[in-house]
């Protein structure tokens, strides 16, 4: 708007939450609006007007009735200093009779027709009109779409202020209007912004601000207020290309969405402010579904810092966590480089919708088909151009992957689409989703982009030398192997099972395997005292049925006998395969490399370069004594403790299966201290923690069973640790502490 409007409506709002800077950060619902009408042309200040919502009392207890007749007597004795006074019982009713009172001001005060509001910052309409009233399905009157900031407009006039230090007070100071206001209500001046504003202290605010809008348009002052702000109604769907700049201070990470939810949802989710064009990316995991995040740009680094006040707002029934994020990250969800991509969606106004699970061989015409038979009892739903609308993703060799992208003209026959959701195409049943732009882009570079990581990450510790938790390797098959355990089987299962031959199992000898979510992944490895009694086990336990004394399910178990090098080749991430032939082992063994040494599954670029040592062989055999003389024989562990294999070198994803067996095996891996420690011993790498633990003291629990380091298993190095030690009972009494 370029020419000054004829009314300037001062308005404010007060919740039932916080106010002053945190207004709206905590969803609170609101209270009381207060509004005054300036007169631009005649220099005129109207009446103050006080509307106040009440919920309907009619369904509440007599107790209640009788708790809030009490209230509403208190409140009539502290009379509002407001001319006019209304009441309405819920925000929709409000808001209509806002309007319909100011319509009826302005259309009686003749000097004009044109009607702007003017807040004191932008909260009042960004975070407390807009989001209640989407959060509610409500439609909100125009007169909330623009609005001035008076905050800014004295900072027009007055260039040298601070804008982020104004506030009412210190405005009204500069232009010598006097305050009226008890001193706890200063903003300079409140401790707790959380506190709730009184009724009748934001009618006196209103005064003031009115008081400060008409010493701006006097003399000498003589503002216009032409240009106001806007408030998206609409959020606009559009591309992003991989080169664009993105500033790091626009962009948040939403977290928690619901898996259904769109860019539209996103966008009512931030009513009241503005969202950037094509500024909405929802995230992918990596089998391409959603993952409850998303990636939102705003117009300006404003914006951006009223969507942070957001966190944890509700979608529903989930609350939505709101944190910084990078441009960079944005990117990487929305940014594409394809212009077969660009042309797709370069058509406005436009619904995608998303489909999975076609058949490699499916064409345009039988997607064309798909979505609008001949027959006449199907719903018809025609794709937006023809074969221009319909986008195939596929690999960069050509290869279809089976999704694609259709372009719908309105929500009617995209809602038409989604109704055809898993019906048949040839021989598959197809899913469909309703997508977004920036899905398209996401889903595109995941397909057509060379791997995010092009080379194997570091190793965590650099290990020497290297102690295996497990008996040295060999051919002889001395072990079991279970597979096909019931999912609720326990260590006392196994060992009913297999009878007669718990006898002949190895102290600590019995090593669940669980998969990567830690949960029992039907395997099991025993080891035995001898080959004999493992193959005569084998051949009499071999498909015989289980029971579990924690569920009545029972499954048939395959026994295999298997050596030690296969059992921890598994234990350490590879897998037994009675098909796999290796070329550095012997076929028919049954053995797979773990995955980040498997040629098959690990691309060229992921070469693994040897860890570094930190010291020579010869140095760490000096400083290092044999197992032996570090550690006393340990004492048994009660079951469930986890334990895990060293290995060099160790990396985040070399690890498929984690053992979690009864005990822990009669050796113990340790990684040597780098230098950088402030006092000599060793590292064991504990992965796969659970979340909800009790921190140090199931740390120190699970390895109290072991010697740690005695100081005079050092003494050749370092010389007597404790001098006045010379009983040497640090060999004979452990030490109840472990530095983490």
């Amino acid at each position: 708007m370029t020419a000054q409007v004829d009314y300037l409506v001062v308005f404010f709002t007060a919740t039932s939450g916080a106010s002053g800077a945190l207004l709206g950060s905590d969803e609170k619902e609101l209270e009381q609006l207060v509004w005054q009408l300036v007169d631009v042309k005649n220099k005129k200040l109207s009446k103050v007007n006080e509307l106040l919502i009440k919920p309907d009392l009619s369904d509440l207890s007599e107790e209640k009735e009788e708790e809030d007749e009490v209230e509403e007597r208190a409140e009539n004795e502290n009379k509002s200093r407001a001319d006019n006074v209304f009441t309405a019982t819920n925000l929709e009713t409000a808001l209509n009779l806002f309007c319909l009172q100011l319509t009826n001001e302005v259309n009686s005060a003749g000097a004009g027709t044109s009607v702007c509001l003017c807040t004191d910052g932008p909260l009042h309409i960004r975070q407390v009109i807009h989001p209640e009233a989407a959060s509610k399905n409500i439609l909100v009157p125009d007169c909330f779409n623009s609005f001035f900031d008076l905050r800014k407009e004295f900072k027009k006039r007055f260039p040298t202020s601070d804008l982020k230090a104004l506030n009412v007070h210190n405005m009204a100071e500069s232009l010598s209007i006097p305050v009226d206001l008890p001193a706890i209500w200063d903003p300079s001046a409140t401790l707790d912004p959380s506190a709730i504003l009184p009724a009748e202290i934001a009618v006196q605010l209103v005064q003031i601000l009115g008081s400060i809008v008409l010493a701006l348009l006097s003399e000498p002052s003589s503002h216009t207020f032409s240009t106001e702000e806007r408030v998206s109604e609409k959020f606009e769907t559009g591309t992003c290309s991989k080169m664009e700049k993105v500033c790091d201070n626009t962009v948040i990470r939403a977290r928690g969405l619901p898996w259904q939810s769109s860019d539209q949802d996103i966008a009512r989710f931030f009513r009241g402010l503005n969202i950037a064009k094509g500024g909405a990316a929802l995230c992918l995991n990596a089998q391409g579904r959603r993952n409850g995040e998303a990636l939102v740009r705003f117009v300006s680094e404003e914006h951006r810092d009223l969507a942070l006040q957001r966190h944890k707002h509700h979608m529903g029934n989930r609350y939505i966590e709101v944190y910084k994020a990078s441009g960079e990250d944005f990117l990487k969800i929305a940014g594409g480089t394809s212009n077969e991509v660009a042309m797709f969606l370069s058509r406005e106004d436009q619904i995608i919708v998303r489909m999975r699970g076609l058949p490699f061989t499916a064409t345009n015409e039988q997607v064309l088909t798909f979505f609008s038979p001949e027959e006449g009892l199907k719903e018809t739903c025609p794709v937006s151009g023809g074969k221009d609308g319909i986008l195939f993703v596929r690999y960069p060799d050509g290869r279809p992957t089976g999704d694609a992208f259709v372009l719908f003209a309105c929500e009617e026959h995209a809602q038409c689409a989604l109704r055809k959701h898993k019906e048949i195409l040839g021989r598959r049943y197809i899913e469909l989703f309703k997508s977004t732009a920036a899905e398209v882009q996401q889903v595109l570079n995941r397909y057509s982009s060379a791997p995010l990581i092009s080379v194997a990450p570091a190793p965590l510790v650099s290990m020497l030398p290297s102690v295996s938790l497990l008996p040295p390797p060999g051919r002889m098959r001395d072990c079991l192997r279970l597979r096909g355990l019931p999912y609720t089987a326990s260590i006392e299962d196994i060992l009913t099972f297999l009878g007669e031959f718990t006898q002949d199992i190895r102290p600590h000898g019995v090593h669940m395997v669980l998969n990567q979510q830690a949960r029992p992944s039907g395997d099991c490895f025993i080891q035995l005292t001898s080959a004999e009694r493992a193959i005569q086990a084998s051949q009499r336990l071999h498909k015989q049925i289980m029971s579990s004394q924690r569920g009545p399910n029972s499954r048939y178990v395959e026994v295999f006998p298997c050596s030690t090098e296969e059992m921890g080749l598994v234990l350490m991430g590879g897998s037994l395969s009675h098909t796999h032939t290796h070329a550095h082992i012997r076929s028919g063994t049954g053995l797979s490399p773990p995955p980040c040494k498997s040629r098959r599954l690990t691309p060229p670029s992921y070469s693994f370069a040897p860890a570094p040592p930190i010291m020579s062989a010869e140095a760490a055999a000096a400083l290092y004594p044999s197992i032996g003389q570090m550690m006393l024989a340990p004492r048994p562990l009660p079951p469930g403790h986890a334990y895990y294999p060293a290995s060099t070198p160790m990396y985040m994803n070399y690890t498929t299966y984690y053992p979690s067996p009864p005990g822990s095996p009669t050796t113990l891996g340790f990684f040597p201290s780098p230098s950088s420690l402030s006092s000599p011993g060793g590292l064991i790498r504990m992965p796969g923690l659970t979340y909800n633990g009790n921190g140090v003291k199931d740390l120190i629990n699970a390895v109290q069973g072991y010697q740690y380091a005695p100081e005079d298993a050092l003494m050749h190095a370092h010389g007597h640790v404790h001098a006045h030690d010379l009983t040497g009972t640090l060999l004979t009494q452990p030490k109840e502490w472990v530095c983490i």
